[in-house]
């Protein structure tokens, strides 16, 4: 094996851990939470169906690049929960750190590529970073809305809280915000609203 392909390999069997990293949000049939492997194949399945709702322009592909590889630095730095205000304040710090760990497993082209497209996610400035925070946002939403057999299930205890968090869809993929104010004022009228275990 050159060294090139060992580090590639050496890259895809760390990222498999990304499997082991349990988020909050629960599958829709209720029987367990999701892990973050699992989310960025879910948002890459998105961005391919809801290409139509994107900026005009988009390169969905690259959106999906980014969603694919967005969450990798979870490895070493955990999914923080989106209304963990202490963990938030130390989100970026980790996260940095291992997006140099992890991306720099790769051969020295490759790091810098991939380390260049988990940085523009998270910018969020290109038409494809903002289209892929805003599904990176609708998705745990709309898993907690279509859970079966529970309740509504957020953390947050105001409209204006989930509005905020729920912003990035406004604007980069601004056709699915109705769902999204649809779904917030539901979770707050319909008697369904709960917290999360």
């Amino acid at each position: 094996m050159t060294d090139r392909l060992a580090r590639q390999v050496g890259f895809l069997m760390e990222i498999d851990r990304l499997k082991t990293i349990i988020r909050n949000t629960r599958l829709t049939d209720g029987s367990r939470a999701e892990n973050s492997a699992e989310h960025s194949w879910h948002l890459a399945v998105m961005a391919v169906t809801l290409a139509e709702h994107a900026p005009p322009g988009t390169d969905i592909n690259h959106a999906v690049e980014l969603l694919l590889l967005h969450d990798l630095v979870e490895v070493d730095a955990g999914d923080t929960d989106c209304y963990d205000a202490d963990g938030y304040r130390t989100k970026k710090a980790r996260e940095s750190s291992a997006a140099e760990r992890i991306f720099g497993l790769l051969p020295d082209d490759q790091a810098g590529r991939l380390r260049a497209h988990w940085v523009e996610f998270e910018a969020g400035v290109t038409a494809e970073a903002a289209f892929a925070n805003a599904l990176d946002r609708l998705q745990p939403l709309l898993l907690v809305r279509y859970a079966r057999d529970r309740e509504w299930s957020l953390r947050a205890k105001t409209r204006e809280q989930v509005l905020g968090r729920m912003s990035p869809v406004e604007h980069g993929a601004p056709g699915l915000w109705p769902i999204v104010t649809e779904l917030i004022e539901d979770a707050f009228t319909s008697g369904r609203f709960g917290r999360t275990d």
